[in-house]
Protein backbone atom coordinates (compact mmCIF):
# COMPACT_ATOMS: atom_id res chain seq x y z
CA UNK A 1 0.00 0.00 0.00
CA UNK A 2 0.89 3.40 -0.48
CA UNK A 3 2.13 5.33 2.21
CA UNK A 4 0.18 8.58 1.80
CA UNK A 5 -3.69 9.13 1.09
CA UNK A 6 -4.58 12.43 -0.71
CA UNK A 7 -8.59 12.61 -0.83
CA UNK A 8 -9.38 15.58 -3.62
CA UNK A 9 -11.96 17.25 -4.55
CA UNK A 10 -12.74 17.19 -8.40
CA UNK A 11 -14.42 19.68 -10.48
CA UNK A 12 -17.61 18.86 -9.93
CA UNK A 13 -18.37 19.84 -6.31
CA UNK A 14 -20.76 22.00 -7.84
CA UNK A 15 -22.99 19.47 -8.46
CA UNK A 16 -23.44 19.18 -4.84
CA UNK A 17 -24.49 23.00 -4.33
CA UNK A 18 -26.02 24.42 -1.71
CA UNK A 19 -24.72 21.37 0.88
CA UNK A 20 -20.68 22.32 -0.37
CA UNK A 21 -20.51 26.04 -0.37
CA UNK A 22 -19.24 25.36 3.27
CA UNK A 23 -17.33 22.01 3.43
CA UNK A 24 -15.98 20.03 0.92
CA UNK A 25 -17.68 17.30 -0.96
CA UNK A 26 -16.00 14.68 1.11
CA UNK A 27 -16.72 16.38 4.35
CA UNK A 28 -20.61 15.43 3.78
CA UNK A 29 -22.38 12.61 6.04
CA UNK A 30 -23.65 9.27 4.50
CA UNK A 31 -24.35 6.80 7.32
CA UNK A 32 -22.63 7.08 10.54
CA UNK A 33 -19.77 9.02 9.19
CA UNK A 34 -18.65 11.46 6.05
CA UNK A 35 -17.23 10.40 2.73
CA UNK A 36 -13.82 10.77 3.61
CA UNK A 37 -13.69 8.64 6.94
CA UNK A 38 -15.19 6.02 4.86
CA UNK A 39 -12.26 6.50 2.37
CA UNK A 40 -9.44 6.43 4.70
CA UNK A 41 -10.42 2.89 6.33
CA UNK A 42 -10.48 1.52 3.01
CA UNK A 43 -7.36 3.02 1.87
CA UNK A 44 -5.51 1.53 4.94
CA UNK A 45 -3.40 4.43 4.72
CA UNK A 46 -0.36 5.69 6.94
CA UNK A 47 -1.35 9.25 6.26
CA UNK A 48 -3.96 11.52 4.92
CA UNK A 49 -3.75 14.86 2.82
CA UNK A 50 -6.76 16.83 1.29
CA UNK A 51 -6.97 19.14 -1.50
CA UNK A 52 -10.04 21.59 -2.09
CA UNK A 53 -11.38 24.44 -3.94
CA UNK A 54 -8.53 27.40 -3.03
CA UNK A 55 -11.28 29.57 -1.57
CA UNK A 56 -12.50 26.78 0.82
CA UNK A 57 -9.45 25.90 2.18
CA UNK A 58 -8.54 28.03 5.38
CA UNK A 59 -11.84 27.67 6.64
CA UNK A 60 -11.30 23.62 6.50
CA UNK A 61 -7.75 24.04 7.64
CA UNK A 62 -9.46 25.05 11.14
CA UNK A 63 -11.49 21.79 11.02
CA UNK A 64 -8.99 19.22 10.39
CA UNK A 65 -5.30 17.80 11.90
CA UNK A 66 -4.30 16.53 8.17
CA UNK A 67 -2.76 18.57 5.87
CA UNK A 68 -5.12 20.87 3.29
CA UNK A 69 -3.60 21.97 0.00
CA UNK A 70 -0.22 21.55 0.46
CA UNK A 71 1.76 19.93 -2.40
CA UNK A 72 4.68 19.40 -0.29
CA UNK A 73 2.37 16.30 0.64
CA UNK A 74 2.42 15.30 -3.31
CA UNK A 75 5.80 13.59 -2.54
CA UNK A 76 6.36 9.44 -2.59
CA UNK A 77 4.08 6.97 -3.32
CA UNK A 78 0.72 8.13 -3.26
CA UNK A 79 -3.28 7.01 -3.59
CA UNK A 80 -5.14 9.63 -4.58
CA UNK A 81 -9.22 9.17 -4.55
CA UNK A 82 -12.16 11.53 -5.49
CA UNK A 83 -13.44 12.70 -2.42
CA UNK A 84 -17.26 12.07 -4.11
CA UNK A 85 -16.51 7.88 -3.82
CA UNK A 86 -18.88 6.37 -1.63
CA UNK A 87 -17.23 3.53 -0.39
CA UNK A 88 -20.07 0.53 -0.48
CA UNK A 89 -17.99 -2.50 -1.63
CA UNK A 90 -18.51 -1.60 -5.57
CA UNK A 91 -14.53 -0.55 -5.40
CA UNK A 92 -11.61 -2.67 -3.48
CA UNK A 93 -9.22 0.61 -3.34
CA UNK A 94 -6.72 -2.09 -1.94
CA UNK A 95 -6.59 -3.69 -5.47
CA UNK A 96 -5.13 -0.83 -7.36
CA UNK A 97 -1.31 -1.52 -8.66
CA UNK A 98 1.16 0.53 -9.33
CA UNK A 99 0.61 3.52 -11.65
CA UNK A 100 -2.97 2.05 -12.03
CA UNK A 101 -6.35 4.36 -12.41
CA UNK A 102 -9.75 3.64 -11.88
CA UNK A 103 -12.19 5.18 -13.53
CA UNK A 104 -16.05 5.36 -14.19
CA UNK A 105 -17.33 6.28 -17.44
CA UNK A 106 -15.59 10.08 -17.35
CA UNK A 107 -15.17 9.96 -13.45
CA UNK A 108 -11.76 10.21 -11.73
CA UNK A 109 -12.30 7.48 -9.27
CA UNK A 110 -9.13 6.49 -7.39
CA UNK A 111 -5.24 5.75 -8.45
CA UNK A 112 -1.88 5.06 -7.10
CA UNK A 113 1.32 6.50 -8.47
CA UNK A 114 4.60 6.09 -7.72
CA UNK A 115 6.58 8.48 -6.46
CA UNK A 116 8.65 8.75 -9.89
CA UNK A 117 5.77 8.90 -12.15
CA UNK A 118 4.22 11.86 -9.65
CA UNK A 119 7.71 13.86 -9.87
CA UNK A 120 7.75 13.88 -13.10
CA UNK A 121 4.09 14.93 -13.64
CA UNK A 122 4.72 17.73 -10.71
CA UNK A 123 7.00 19.03 -12.78
CA UNK A 124 5.22 19.11 -15.99
CA UNK A 125 2.29 20.92 -14.38
CA UNK A 126 4.06 23.59 -12.64
CA UNK A 127 5.74 24.68 -15.67
CA UNK A 128 2.27 25.52 -17.08
CA UNK A 129 0.83 26.79 -13.50
CA UNK A 130 0.47 30.28 -14.44
CA UNK A 131 -2.81 29.30 -17.05
CA UNK A 132 -4.51 27.51 -14.07
CA UNK A 133 -7.82 28.94 -13.07
CA UNK A 134 -7.75 27.53 -9.64
CA UNK A 135 -4.72 27.62 -8.34
CA UNK A 136 -5.14 24.47 -6.64
CA UNK A 137 -7.10 22.33 -7.83
CA UNK A 138 -5.80 23.27 -11.76
CA UNK A 139 -2.69 22.88 -10.32
CA UNK A 140 -3.76 18.93 -9.36
CA UNK A 141 -5.40 18.41 -12.13
CA UNK A 142 -2.48 19.24 -14.55
CA UNK A 143 -0.31 16.55 -12.75
CA UNK A 144 -2.65 14.12 -13.31
CA UNK A 145 -2.99 14.66 -17.01
CA UNK A 146 1.06 15.24 -17.09
CA UNK A 147 1.31 11.85 -15.59
CA UNK A 148 -1.52 10.34 -17.58
CA UNK A 149 0.78 8.52 -20.74
CA UNK A 150 2.43 6.41 -17.45
CA UNK A 151 -0.93 5.28 -16.12
CA UNK A 152 -3.19 2.06 -16.68
CA UNK A 153 -6.65 2.74 -16.67
CA UNK A 154 -9.18 0.56 -15.65
CA UNK A 155 -13.11 1.04 -16.08
CA UNK A 156 -15.30 0.09 -12.81
CA UNK A 157 -18.24 0.75 -11.78
CA UNK A 158 -17.87 3.21 -8.66
CA UNK A 159 -20.57 4.65 -6.93
CA UNK A 160 -20.04 8.67 -6.56
CA UNK A 161 -21.95 10.89 -5.62
CA UNK A 162 -23.38 13.26 -8.87
CA UNK A 163 -26.26 15.03 -6.98
CA UNK A 164 -26.91 15.67 -2.78
CA UNK A 165 -30.36 13.14 -3.49
CA UNK A 166 -28.00 10.16 -3.95
CA UNK A 167 -26.59 10.84 -0.17
CA UNK A 168 -30.17 10.20 1.02
CA UNK A 169 -30.95 7.26 -0.90
CA UNK A 170 -27.78 5.62 -0.06
CA UNK A 171 -28.06 6.07 3.42
CA UNK A 172 -29.85 3.13 4.92
CA UNK A 173 -27.35 0.66 3.62
CA UNK A 174 -24.46 3.05 5.04
CA UNK A 175 -25.84 3.25 8.39
CA UNK A 176 -25.99 -1.32 8.41
CA UNK A 177 -21.98 -1.09 7.21
CA UNK A 178 -20.73 1.80 9.35
CA UNK A 179 -22.76 -0.08 12.18
CA UNK A 180 -21.05 -3.48 10.94
CA UNK A 181 -17.76 -1.96 10.82
CA UNK A 182 -17.49 0.63 14.07
CA UNK A 183 -19.79 -1.29 16.94
CA UNK A 184 -17.98 -4.67 17.05
CA UNK A 185 -19.52 -4.51 20.60
CA UNK A 186 -23.39 -3.54 20.24
CA UNK A 187 -26.01 -3.56 22.72
CA UNK A 188 -27.38 -1.32 25.44
CA UNK A 189 -24.20 -0.04 27.78
CA UNK A 190 -26.61 2.90 28.78
CA UNK A 191 -29.18 2.36 31.83
CA UNK A 192 -32.72 1.94 29.76
CA UNK A 193 -35.42 2.81 31.86
CA UNK A 194 -37.51 0.20 32.97
CA UNK A 195 -40.82 1.73 31.28
CA UNK A 196 -38.92 1.81 27.57
CA UNK A 197 -37.70 -1.08 25.28
CA UNK A 198 -35.46 -2.11 22.38
CA UNK A 199 -37.82 -3.87 20.22
CA UNK A 200 -35.13 -6.37 18.18
CA UNK A 201 -32.11 -8.50 18.91
CA UNK A 202 -29.35 -6.25 21.18
CA UNK A 203 -27.22 -6.68 18.75
CA UNK A 204 -28.26 -4.53 16.09
CA UNK A 205 -28.24 -2.03 18.82
CA UNK A 206 -25.59 0.32 20.21
CA UNK A 207 -26.41 2.71 22.96
CA UNK A 208 -23.48 4.69 24.69
CA UNK A 209 -22.65 4.17 28.28
CA UNK A 210 -23.59 8.31 28.59
CA UNK A 211 -26.55 8.63 26.56
CA UNK A 212 -29.88 8.42 28.64
CA UNK A 213 -33.01 7.02 27.27
CA UNK A 214 -36.20 8.58 29.07
CA UNK A 215 -39.08 6.29 29.98
CA UNK A 216 -41.71 6.03 27.22
CA UNK A 217 -38.74 5.55 24.54
CA UNK A 218 -39.37 2.50 21.77
CA UNK A 219 -36.17 1.84 19.97
CA UNK A 220 -36.92 -0.37 16.79
CA UNK A 221 -34.28 -2.84 15.87
CA UNK A 222 -36.41 -4.96 13.50
CA UNK A 223 -35.61 -3.09 10.30
CA UNK A 224 -31.90 -2.39 10.69
CA UNK A 225 -29.77 -0.94 13.15
CA UNK A 226 -29.60 1.62 15.51
CA UNK A 227 -26.62 3.77 17.26
CA UNK A 228 -27.28 6.33 20.00
CA UNK A 229 -23.85 7.72 20.84
CA UNK A 230 -22.21 9.59 24.28
CA UNK A 231 -24.43 11.96 25.56
CA UNK A 232 -27.31 11.84 23.60
CA UNK A 233 -30.43 12.18 25.24
CA UNK A 234 -33.87 11.14 24.41
CA UNK A 235 -37.09 12.45 25.70
CA UNK A 236 -40.16 10.49 26.33
CA UNK A 237 -42.92 10.23 23.32
CA UNK A 238 -39.90 9.05 20.51
CA UNK A 239 -39.82 6.45 18.43
CA UNK A 240 -36.64 5.70 16.85
CA UNK A 241 -36.83 3.28 13.74
CA UNK A 242 -33.97 1.79 12.35
CA UNK A 243 -31.71 1.84 10.15
CA UNK A 244 -30.67 5.18 12.30
CA UNK A 245 -28.12 7.45 13.54
CA UNK A 246 -28.32 9.59 16.39
CA UNK A 247 -24.93 11.54 16.54
CA UNK A 248 -23.23 13.05 19.99
CA UNK A 249 -25.02 15.37 22.04
CA UNK A 250 -28.12 15.34 19.94
CA UNK A 251 -31.73 15.75 21.48
CA UNK A 252 -34.57 13.68 20.58
CA UNK A 253 -37.51 15.28 21.75
CA UNK A 254 -40.48 13.52 21.03
CA UNK A 255 -42.45 12.31 17.92
CA UNK A 256 -41.45 9.53 15.16
CA UNK A 257 -37.85 8.99 13.88
CA UNK A 258 -38.04 6.68 11.02
CA UNK A 259 -35.86 4.97 9.01
CA UNK A 260 -32.55 5.61 7.58
CA UNK A 261 -32.00 9.23 9.37
CA UNK A 262 -28.38 10.54 10.20
CA UNK A 263 -28.02 13.11 12.40
CA UNK A 264 -24.55 14.75 13.17
CA UNK A 265 -23.97 15.97 16.36
CA UNK A 266 -25.38 18.20 19.00
CA UNK A 267 -29.06 17.89 16.54
CA UNK A 268 -32.22 18.78 18.45
CA UNK A 269 -34.95 16.78 16.60
CA UNK A 270 -38.61 16.16 17.35
CA UNK A 271 -41.61 15.76 15.19
CA UNK A 272 -42.09 13.10 12.15
CA UNK A 273 -38.79 12.62 10.59
CA UNK A 274 -38.02 9.74 7.33
CA UNK A 275 -35.00 8.88 5.18
CA UNK A 276 -32.99 12.43 6.56
CA UNK A 277 -29.78 13.40 6.74
CA UNK A 278 -28.66 16.35 9.32
CA UNK A 279 -24.82 16.95 9.27
CA UNK A 280 -24.61 18.58 12.62
CA UNK A 281 -25.69 21.82 14.47
CA UNK A 282 -29.16 22.26 13.43
CA UNK A 283 -32.85 22.31 14.89
CA UNK A 284 -36.15 20.35 13.74
CA UNK A 285 -37.32 20.95 17.17
CA UNK A 286 -40.91 20.89 16.57
CA UNK A 287 -43.75 19.14 15.00
CA UNK A 288 -43.92 19.01 11.44
CA UNK A 289 -42.67 16.29 8.67
CA UNK A 290 -39.00 16.19 7.44
CA UNK A 291 -38.41 13.71 4.67
CA UNK A 292 -35.89 12.51 2.34
CA UNK A 293 -33.94 15.61 2.70
CA UNK A 294 -30.43 16.46 3.51
CA UNK A 295 -30.57 19.56 6.26
CA UNK A 296 -26.29 21.40 6.39
CA UNK A 297 -25.21 22.89 10.01
CA UNK A 298 -26.72 26.08 11.92
CA UNK A 299 -30.32 25.31 10.45
CA UNK A 300 -33.23 26.24 12.28
CA UNK A 301 -36.73 24.88 11.07
CA UNK A 302 -39.69 27.02 12.77
CA UNK A 303 -42.44 25.39 14.56
CA UNK A 304 -44.60 22.91 12.06
CA UNK A 305 -42.13 23.26 9.14
CA UNK A 306 -43.09 20.43 6.97
CA UNK A 307 -41.76 19.40 3.61
CA UNK A 308 -43.11 17.40 0.90
CA UNK A 309 -41.48 14.49 -0.40
CA UNK A 310 -43.78 12.53 -2.97
CA UNK A 311 -45.71 14.20 -5.79
CA UNK A 312 -49.44 13.74 -5.68
CA UNK A 313 -49.28 11.82 -8.82
CA UNK A 314 -46.24 9.39 -8.14
CA UNK A 315 -43.90 10.76 -11.25
CA UNK A 316 -40.56 11.20 -10.83
CA UNK A 317 -39.35 14.34 -8.45
CA UNK A 318 -37.59 17.74 -10.48
CA UNK A 319 -34.99 19.56 -8.58
CA UNK A 320 -33.55 23.33 -9.40
CA UNK A 321 -30.11 22.31 -10.98
CA UNK A 322 -27.71 24.72 -11.98
CA UNK A 323 -30.56 27.30 -12.75
CA UNK A 324 -32.54 24.72 -14.97
CA UNK A 325 -35.07 21.54 -14.03
CA UNK A 326 -33.75 18.44 -13.88
CA UNK A 327 -35.67 15.40 -13.08
CA UNK A 328 -34.06 12.84 -10.80
CA UNK A 329 -36.07 9.83 -11.24
CA UNK A 330 -36.41 9.34 -8.10
CA UNK A 331 -39.65 9.27 -6.67
CA UNK A 332 -38.78 10.39 -3.21
CA UNK A 333 -36.60 13.86 -2.94
CA UNK A 334 -37.35 15.76 0.21
CA UNK A 335 -35.18 19.62 0.50
CA UNK A 336 -31.70 20.06 0.08
CA UNK A 337 -31.13 22.90 2.76
CA UNK A 338 -28.30 24.92 3.15
CA UNK A 339 -25.91 26.31 6.02
CA UNK A 340 -27.13 28.62 8.44
CA UNK A 341 -30.74 29.14 6.59
CA UNK A 342 -33.88 29.48 8.92
CA UNK A 343 -37.69 28.89 8.46
CA UNK A 344 -40.57 30.50 10.93
CA UNK A 345 -43.24 28.79 11.82
CA UNK A 346 -45.87 27.77 9.08
CA UNK A 347 -43.47 26.77 6.50
CA UNK A 348 -44.14 25.09 3.46
CA UNK A 349 -41.38 23.06 1.64
CA UNK A 350 -42.25 21.95 -2.15
CA UNK A 351 -41.07 18.18 -2.95
CA UNK A 352 -37.69 18.46 -4.21
CA UNK A 353 -36.70 22.12 -2.73
CA UNK A 354 -33.38 23.54 -3.19
CA UNK A 355 -32.63 26.55 -0.55
CA UNK A 356 -29.32 28.20 -0.15
CA UNK A 357 -27.33 29.27 2.86
CA UNK A 358 -28.39 31.83 5.17
CA UNK A 359 -31.42 32.23 3.79
CA UNK A 360 -34.87 33.05 5.81
CA UNK A 361 -37.98 31.65 5.43
CA UNK A 362 -41.25 33.81 6.50
CA UNK A 363 -44.93 32.20 6.43
CA UNK A 364 -46.74 33.69 4.18
CA UNK A 365 -49.32 31.77 3.84
CA UNK A 366 -48.29 29.42 0.63
CA UNK A 367 -46.22 26.99 -0.51
CA UNK A 368 -42.28 28.17 -0.90
CA UNK A 369 -40.78 28.43 -4.39
CA UNK A 370 -38.75 25.07 -5.35
CA UNK A 371 -35.66 27.23 -5.32
CA UNK A 372 -34.68 29.80 -2.49
CA UNK A 373 -31.42 31.58 -3.65
CA UNK A 374 -28.60 31.88 -0.41
CA UNK A 375 -28.52 35.40 1.58
CA UNK A 376 -32.45 35.70 0.72
CA UNK A 377 -35.34 36.71 3.02
CA UNK A 378 -38.44 35.39 1.93
CA UNK A 379 -41.03 37.80 2.65
CA UNK A 380 -44.71 37.69 1.46
CA UNK A 381 -43.99 35.20 -1.29
CA UNK A 382 -41.04 37.06 -3.10
CA UNK A 383 -36.89 36.99 -2.33
CA UNK A 384 -35.30 40.52 -0.80
CA UNK A 385 -31.86 40.86 0.18
CA UNK A 386 -33.55 41.14 4.30
CA UNK A 387 -31.10 42.31 6.97
CA UNK A 388 -27.94 42.34 4.31
CA UNK A 389 -25.07 40.30 4.99
CA UNK A 390 -23.67 41.90 8.00
CA UNK A 391 -27.22 41.19 9.62
CA UNK A 392 -27.11 37.33 9.13
CA UNK A 393 -23.34 37.38 10.17
CA UNK A 394 -24.68 38.76 13.72
CA UNK A 395 -27.57 36.25 13.41
CA UNK A 396 -25.16 33.38 12.49
CA UNK A 397 -22.62 34.44 15.76
CA UNK A 398 -25.84 34.28 18.07
CA UNK A 399 -27.03 30.97 16.31
CA UNK A 400 -23.36 30.03 17.47
CA UNK A 401 -23.08 31.23 20.76
CA UNK A 402 -25.83 29.01 22.05
CA UNK A 403 -23.97 25.97 21.26
CA UNK A 404 -20.70 27.73 22.26
CA UNK A 405 -19.30 28.16 19.50
CA UNK A 406 -17.58 31.10 17.87
CA UNK A 407 -18.22 32.26 13.95
CA UNK A 408 -14.18 32.18 13.03
CA UNK A 409 -12.87 34.68 10.91
CA UNK A 410 -11.61 31.87 8.45
CA UNK A 411 -15.79 30.85 8.25
CA UNK A 412 -16.56 34.92 8.37
CA UNK A 413 -14.20 35.43 5.32
CA UNK A 414 -15.51 32.21 3.42
CA UNK A 415 -19.51 33.75 3.99
CA UNK A 416 -18.12 37.16 3.06
CA UNK A 417 -16.98 35.16 -0.49
CA UNK A 418 -19.97 33.07 -1.57
CA UNK A 419 -21.79 36.03 -0.51
CA UNK A 420 -20.46 37.83 -3.64
CA UNK A 421 -20.00 35.00 -5.65
CA UNK A 422 -24.27 34.17 -5.17
CA UNK A 423 -25.18 37.76 -5.55
CA UNK A 424 -26.00 37.11 -8.79
CA UNK A 425 -28.46 34.42 -8.34
CA UNK A 426 -29.75 36.45 -5.89
CA UNK A 427 -30.30 39.57 -7.97
CA UNK A 428 -31.73 37.19 -11.15
CA UNK A 429 -33.91 35.84 -8.80
CA UNK A 430 -34.94 39.50 -7.22
CA UNK A 431 -35.61 41.12 -10.39
CA UNK A 432 -37.52 37.72 -12.03
CA UNK A 433 -40.09 38.63 -8.76
CA UNK A 434 -40.63 42.07 -9.38
CA UNK A 435 -41.10 41.28 -13.24
CA UNK A 436 -44.32 38.81 -11.97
Amino acid sequence: MPDKLIIVEDNRSDNLYPLTYMRPSFELRCGATSLAEKITHAAGADSVAYFVRDWLAASYSEKTDHPVNDFDELEGDVMIVNGRLLVDGSVDLTSIGPDEVLRSGDTFVAGRIRAQTLAAGKAAAKAAQQALADPVLGLLDATYTACGPHLKIREVEATVIDYPWLLIYHNARMIESDFRRLYTNPGVHAELHPLSCVLGDAKDVYIAPSARIHPLVVIDATGGPVVIEEDALVLPHTRVDGPTYIGPKCRLVGGKIREACSFGPVCRVGGEVECTIMQGYSNKYHDGFLGHSYVCEWVNLGALTTNSDLKNDYTPVSVYYKGELMDTGAQFVGSMIGDHTKTSIGIILNTGSVIGMMSNLVFSGNLMPKFVPSFCWMLNDRPTKGIGLRGMLETARAAMARRKRVLSDADEQLMRHLHGMLKPELREAIKKAFKR
